[in-house]
């Protein structure tokens, strides 16, 4: 089998590699922390990139990539600390690809793949721990489609999206909803979240709403795991970053008149990081691999990743931090920046104690040395 990018995504890889560099500088990340998290002008660049494209189908304007493509630039983004939440144009593009109507096509995919329209996945609740089979919203239908009452929170740059992917209970089931942001009964309270960037709580009062499909869980299942397998790639591109600062660090620091990249005991260290993040890459890969498997085990192999992304990205933050002292903790130095971007994609999605619990629910008989 052979495990190399192919000639497409090398380039694919290198253009946005280029454009991190150059186009997302700290000095920029941090002007746009300062004025709330999020940027449309850089939306709008990644949409010239193509970017928002990438995964929708050619039908509708867009690129009708794989999930590897998506991968390459996660892990690119990472290394750049990207705030703007291109994952989620990959789950939104996913639900509608696959459960949405032809009419409900035709108007969203265009504008998700040009960028014009931020469609993010309004799913979590307080109460539900992370269970995306838990569901308090509820859905009504009505003379005009359906009304919605929903509180749901902690949503990607939830005031500066155009709509949400939104699963409430429509006769006692969970189906999914499209709501556009602007209709009647929808209101955003907005805030900034640990890593610098935005989120905000949508509250839907009897509002507007369109059916997606009334078979839910399936459909949420998918966003979710499309969403984690870019976080996994992610993070291997922020622990990457974060190595190479360490690495630096440890190479200028001087201690007893030497560079302490020269101890012995830090030098294991160093090479414990790296392991990790090999074990991650890894996993990111398999995770990546698996969304074209069957739906139940797309779910459990996400959630494998997702366990040993969680141990390292805990690990590398957390090592990076010790190594550097002081001022890895500073706002002004980066890798601070990487440590926090760290600890938040931990919990992102389901922490690694409730991917944990996933895979061990769906172990098999066979599981063990001793089966």
């Amino acid at each position: 089998m052979d495990f190399d990018f192919s000639d497409d995504q090398q380039q694919l890889r290198d253009a946005v590699a280029r454009w991190v560099e150059k186009g997302y500088t700290f000095e920029r990340r941090q002007s746009i922390a300062k004025q709330g998290g999020f940027s449309r002008e850089v939306w709008n660049e990644l949409a010239e990139l193509g970017l928002t494209a990438l995964t929708v189908p050619e039908q509708y304007g867009g690129l009708g990539q794989s999930a590897v493509d998506v991968m390459v630039v996660m892990e690119e983004l990472g290394r750049g600390l990207v705030m703007e939440p291109l994952a989620q144009a990959f789950a939104a593009s996913a639900v509608l690809a696959q459960f949405g109507d032809d009419a409900i096509k035709q108007k969203w995919l265009p504008q998700i793949a040009s960028g014009e329209k931020l469609v993010v996945l309004a799913s979590q609740e307080h109460k539900a721990r992370y269970r995306i089979d838990v569901c308090a919203a509820k859905a009504t239908k009505t003379a005009d489609g359906y009304a919605l009452d929903a509180t749901k929170n902690i949503v990607p740059a939830g005031d500066q999206a155009d709509a949400y992917i939104v699963p409430a209970l429509l006769d006692g089931k969970m189906a999914i909803f499209l709501v556009e942001n602007g209709a009647q009964g929808v209101s955003t309270r907005s805030y900034a979240t640990q890593d610098e960037s935005r989120a905000a709580d949508l509250i839907c009062q009897a509002a507007a709403a369109t059916l997606i499909t009334s078979n839910g869980l399936p459909a949420l299942t998918l966003a979710q795991d499309v969403a984690n397998a870019a976080l996994c790639a992610e993070g291997v591109g922020v622990m990457e970053q974060t190595l190479k600062l360490t690495a630096e660090y440890l190479n200028q620091r001087k201690q007893f008149g030497v560079a302490i990249a020269s101890f012995q005991a830090l030098r294991h260290r160093v090479a414990d990081m790296k392991m990790q993040l090999e074990l991650a890459r890894s996993m990111s890969y398999y995770g990546t691999l698996k969304l074209v498997a069957p739906a139940e085990e797309r779910h459990v192999a996400i959630s494998r990743a997702k366990v040993q992304l969680g141990q390292a990205m805990r690990y590398v933050g957390q090592q990076s931090v010790q190594m550097h002292g002081g001022i890895g903790v500073t706002d002004e130095y980066v890798g601070s920046h990487y440590f926090k971007r760290l600890t938040q994609m931990e919990m992102t999605g389901g922490d690694t104690l409730h991917h944990l619990g996933v895979v061990s629910a769906n172990m098999q008989d066979s599981a063990g040395v001793f089966a």
